[in-house]
């Protein structure tokens, strides 16, 4: 007689119950994470105001590695700090800090939802550099849709370039920049602590934007020579470090309870965010055309989204028929 004890599907004591809660769990953290996300910007943006640019990158990155040190140290990673990366990390300081950099240029002109509208043309660029870099097979589907995003990108910049000039072409750099980022993170991700990166990151960014700071001292450039910040500005920048801890908190959580081709398409939900906060805050609210580039934009990311997931899934049915 088999007593093996029969569970019942959706019962507490099922794997699979367990799994689908974790995946909802993720799916719950992430959407918090993309909408504290745009709150990142909307403090930048309010900063930009009095502050240069790469005030607030270093103020950023300053408070991000406050918070985030303490609880590096209650985890016990910090001593598993691996300097022999230190270089890539270097790099990887660098990197984000001139992204964020152009992004608050931007800000300062830009609407909030335009700016990050067009920032996500980021993971098309990942995509096309994954396959370069990375060897990733990218087929002809994928890369048609990089290039329809990026025609969406297109019918958002035109607008604001005819008015606003090079600063509407800020977005794509830093996109492309967070892109390349993302790249070594990958490389980085399975010998590091996702926790200690991330406090490497905002350290080495930190000094970065010190030392563009320092160069631009008494250079009467609006974006890098700072300014002494009055209690609001200090408010304001306190608030774009918190966000950007405690969105990056959330979606490493996420990232931990749900695979990565569930959770990303909900990134796109920041747009919606941003499109709210940046109509609630600062009265701004896209145009026609804007909208059209904005849903091509996610069209095209969800495709290649959905392809990826096609193509692993064929990938791992012919895998037990290679690898008998």
């Amino acid at each position: 007689m088999d007593e093996t004890v029969k569970i019942k599907p959706g019962h507490p004591a099922d794997p699979t119950a367990t799994r689908e809660d974790n995946i909802r769990l993720g799916m719950i953290l992430m959407i918090i994470s993309v909408f504290v996300a745009p709150m990142i910007d909307v403090f930048s943006k309010l900063a930009a105001v009095t502050l240069p640019p790469a005030e607030i990158s270093a103020f950023r990155f300053l408070f991000q590695t406050v918070l985030m040190l303490p609880l590096v140290l209650w985890r016990g990673t910090f001593w598993q700090i691996s300097w022999r990366q230190t270089r890539l990390h270097v790099l990887r300081g660098v990197i984000l800090s001139v992204s964020m950099i152009c992004f608050v240029t931007a800000l300062r002109a830009m609407a909030l939802a335009d700016a990050i509208a067009i920032f996500f043309v980021e993971p098309i660029i990942l995509t096309v550099l994954g396959g370069l870099f990375l060897k990733e097979k990218i087929g002809w589907r994928r890369y048609a849709a990089c290039a329809v995003g990026f025609g969406g990108a297109l019918l958002i910049i035109r607008p604001s370039f005819d008015h606003l000039g090079w600063v509407a072409l800020l977005p794509v750099v830093c996109a492309f920049g967070i892109a390349v980022f993302a790249l070594m993170t990958r490389i980085l991700a399975h010998r590091e602590d996702p926790w200690t990166m991330q406090l490497q990151t905002a350290f080495w960014g930190g000094i970065c934007c010190l030392i563009i700071l320092l160069l631009g001292d008494g250079t009467g450039s609006a974006h890098f020579d700072p300014i002494w910040p009055d209690a609001a500005g200090l408010a304001k920048c306190l608030g774009v470090g918190m966000a950007a801890t405690i969105s990056g908190m959330f979606a490493v959580y996420a990232y931990r309870d749900a695979p990565a081709s569930t959770l990303a398409p909900l990134q796109y939900f920041e747009i919606v965010c941003a499109t709210f906060f940046g109509w609630s805050i600062f009265g701004d609210f896209p145009d026609a055309l804007t909208w059209l580039g904005i849903a091509i934009i996610i069209a095209s990311g969800l495709f290649i989204l959905w392809r990826e997931r096609q193509v692993a899934r064929r990938l791992a049915r012919e895998e037990p028929l290679v690898n008998p």
